[in-house]
């Protein structure tokens, strides 16, 4: 999942990106509404976490930007009111789930997770394929039973191609999903990602290259 965080208070704005990452979740970070609108037309986002009052462009007119342009990305607002019409006024301009400052790092968590899967086709809670189970929620892996204890990126990496359910998923957007916009797109990275997943998992290989085109499961 890919998420950009936009939030003017940074060491809040820092600290949420980082926890999501620890979440196996690809993270951009901006800190005013301006940089807010050249990455949403730039990049694909499952969600954004906007903060409502921003500087140089209100996160109101980010949100209805993203809404005018049709993206299929969710949006999660955050505001320092907690006020009952303030909540209301922000779900009427488009945005998808509201959550007032302060709040629990936990519920942000289940928020972001609960908006990711609206962002894409439904699919169950808990993904089976070849022998696998991946539990995005729990964060668990298993094969025939056994607990697979992955990294942050091979688990993302994973998750990804489960959700592909048999399509070739390309490296590029492996990149998309799994690493964030400073990643060097010309890097081997997810090579060696899907090289070390492959070892984890253990035999019979169940991740197939697709020469010139990806990986699938």
């Amino acid at each position: 999942m890919r998420v950009l965080v936009v939030e003017d208070e940074r060491l809040l704005a820092d600290a949420v990106a980082t926890g999501l990452r620890r979440q196996a979740m690809a993270v951009d970070v901006v800190y005013d509404g301006e940089a807010a609108l050249e990455r949403v037309d730039l990049n694909e986002y499952d969600v954004i976490v906007l903060d409502r009052d921003l500087p140089l462009v209100h996160g109101d007119d980010v949100c209805r930007h993203v809404v005018a342009a049709g993206y299929p990305t969710r949006v999660l607002m955050l505001t320092a009111s907690g006020d009952v019409s303030d909540r209301v006024e922000g779900l009427e301009i488009g945005a998808d789930d509201y959550l007032p400052k302060p709040f629990a790092f936990t519920e942000l968590i289940a928020r972001v997770r609960a908006l990711g899967r609206r962002a894409t086709a439904a699919l169950p809670p808990v993904l089976e394929r070849a022998g696998i189970t991946l539990d995005p929620n729990r964060r668990e892996v298993f094969r025939g039973g056994r607990p697979v204890q992955l990294a942050p990126k091979e688990f993302a990496v994973l998750e990804v191609l489960m959700r592909g359910e048999g399509a070739v998923v390309s490296a590029e957007q492996l990149l998309e999903k799994a690493w964030d916009e400073n990643t060097d797109p010309f890097t081997n990275v997810v090579r060696v990602t899907v090289m070390t997943l492959r070892r984890k998992l253990g035999d019979p290989p169940v991740i197939t290259t697709v020469p010139g085109a990806g990986y699938r499961i």
